[in-house]
């Protein structure tokens, strides 16, 4: 069965345009769902206007960048919204990075202005950009920030010569005439980890969020009159963006969870009579346990699942046995997340699979020999390779690694294990290269190394995935310098200071010299061996009180 989905009715063509189209159909029908207030189209379209203005005025404009530092919240996609009405590019940046990750994307990436919500969750946020390289902080010129308190009362030394706008000040522009933006032009950047330890931005065009926003909106049933989203995935990252996109597209009334808490999920879920809710395999699991019914979510027709923690390989059947239907999906934030899914009719079995039917009729998947470059037929393993409507420009400021992603005929290398179907569908079954996934976070080890070789008693650094009851997470094995003292604790605590909790190592052991084996190619590190040992070194320590892990 092909689950494709037909052309939407006068397609539109930027992100603008996707929201204003949908604005003239219903301007009252509700949008978004925000913390108990309720954003109409109409009200969503005039606050991104008026933002719009306020950018302007500011002198940020077209091809200018923009880092988006906030939770799910309705200010997040009106300012998005603004900066696409203007042509300029929202730089995503995950709320749970710290100094050295957000220093490394604002720099990088050569943000004019950084949006933020100073105090949120009690996090200071504004200790952390003080802890960032100044000179990674050149670009930067203002600082719109967001909260109950707008008052930036004092700024780190390293911002001092910045100028600081509040949200409500922005908001209160007037909305002037901005030229239209171009459907080819960048409006999103997606981080990404990749064949190097810096991640790599992933920059799509107005037209690839518009149409793939548009083909999801139709293949996944959120156009339906009494269709309800419930938005727990955070909007940094492709998964929950091509979500938010496609609801405000359907005209699907969209709840956020600025974030994810299980009891709460629940209770959205039945409040507000929700239809449709994507999500990790590990947050479905979660929101069963918390809820005592046998069929707690009537309304609810399906979800679409990301397989990111082994300990829930059966999240379908377990879901399916509380009325639950949840399908596997595919995407990257190359081409999208929402790329493909499962049939929802299929049987449990197929339904646990990840991969699919593409969302866009458009949009082709193939496979790949590594070793001899040859397409494969149906049912054999190689790599997938899929193109589509909802691909990207390119990598934002890396021509070598865009050249290297594209083939000569526009499609996307995935770097994904994976075989086709006669039936349209594929099947992913996992990645070929050593990235791990992390808090649903795609993350390059060699990042981790980087940062943990930095320490000054630190030599060398693998690191490698290791299953735990909370999931899949870094563990560290390190050579320690010559002559110098190394003691795990205060290496864990190195990590913590400034990466993402989820990126800290769970445990670290210290080696002499890694295990390697030869081969024709020269000599290898031996990752499977090391992941066992790290295995072995969590069993023996959940067997005696002390550990080396530190809560994410």
């Amino acid at each position: 069965m092909s689950m494709t989905s037909s052309q939407a009715f006068n397609r539109t063509n930027t992100v603008s345009q996707l929201i204003d189209a949908r604005a003239d159909i219903a301007p009252q029908k509700i949008a978004v769902i925000d913390r108990g207030r309720i954003w109409t189209y109409a009200e969503l379209v005039a606050e991104s206007r008026r933002l719009a203005g306020g950018l302007l005025k500011l002198g940020i404009g077209s091809g200018d960048r923009v880092g988006f530092w906030l939770p799910n919240i309705a200010q997040y996609l009106t300012l998005h919204i603004a900066c696409a009405r203007i042509g300029a590019i929202t730089i995503s940046i995950n709320t749970r990075f710290r100094s050295s990750e957000v220093g490394d994307i604002v720099g990088r990436s050569g943000c004019r202005a950084l949006v933020l919500w100073p105090s949120f969750k009690d996090i200071e946020f504004l200790d952390i950009l003080a802890e960032v390289d100044s000179t990674q902080l050149e670009q930067l010129e203002f600082l719109i920030t967001y909260g109950e308190d707008h008052q930036v009362t004092q700024l780190p030394g390293c911002l001092l010569s910045r100028r600081t706008v509040s949200y409500t000040d922005l908001a209160r522009s007037k909305m002037v005439a901005s030229p239209a933006a171009n459907a080819q032009g960048g409006v999103v950047v997606f981080t990404t980890s990749g064949t190097t330890a810096a991640p790599k931005f992933v920059l799509h065009s107005q037209a690839s969020i518009a149409h793939h926003a548009q083909d999801v909106a139709s293949c996944f049933g959120w156009n339906t009159p009494d269709a309800t989203l419930l938005q727990v995935l955070p909007l940094c990252g492709t998964f929950g963006h091509a979500g938010a996109m496609a609801a405000l597209s359907a005209g699907c009334p969209m709840v956020l969870m600025p974030v994810f808490s299980d009891h709460e999920a629940v209770q959205l879920m039945q409040s507000h009579r929700i239809t449709h809710c994507n999500g990790s395999d590990e947050m479905f699991a979660r929101m069963l346990a918390v809820v005592d019914d046998s069929y707690p979510f009537p309304l609810f027709r399906s979800g679409g699942y990301a397989a990111f923690n082994p300990l829930y390989e059966d999240i379908v059947a377990r879901a399916h046995d509380r009325g639950m239907n949840l399908v596997g999906l595919y995407g990257m934030s190359e081409v999208q997340a929402l790329y493909a899914r499962q049939d929802p009719l299929a049987s449990v079995e197929l339904r646990g699979r990840c991969g699919g039917y593409p969302a866009s009729t458009d949009s082709h998947v193939r496979v790949r020999d590594p070793d001899g470059g040859e397409i494969l037929p149906h049912g054999q393993v190689g790599e997938l390779e899929a193109t589509g409507p909802s691909c990207m420009i390119g990598y934002l400021g890396d021509v070598t690694a865009t050249e290297s992603v594209f083939t000569s005929d526009g499609f996307v290398r995935s770097g994904d294990l994976g075989y086709t179907e006669s039936d349209g569908g594929f099947v992913f079954l996992g990645r070929m290269g050593d990235a791990i996934r992390l808090s649903g976070f795609l993350v390059n080890p060699a990042e981790i190394e980087q940062h943990i070789e930095q320490h000054p008693a630190v030599e060398r650094v693998q690191v490698v995935a290791v299953d735990t009851q909370a999931g899949t997470r870094a563990y560290a094995f390190v050579i320690p310098a010559e002559n110098v003292s190394l003691h795990k604790d205060a290496l864990l605590a190195h990590c913590a200071s400034s990466m993402a909790g989820f990126k800290v190592p769970i445990g670290v052991q210290l080696l002499n010299q890694f295990p390697v084996t030869e081969s024709a190619n020269g000599i290898k590190i031996q990752k499977s061996r090391l992941r066992d040992m790290a295995s072995a070194q969590l069993s023996q320590d959940r067997q005696s009180p002390e550990t080396d892990s530190i809560d994410p």
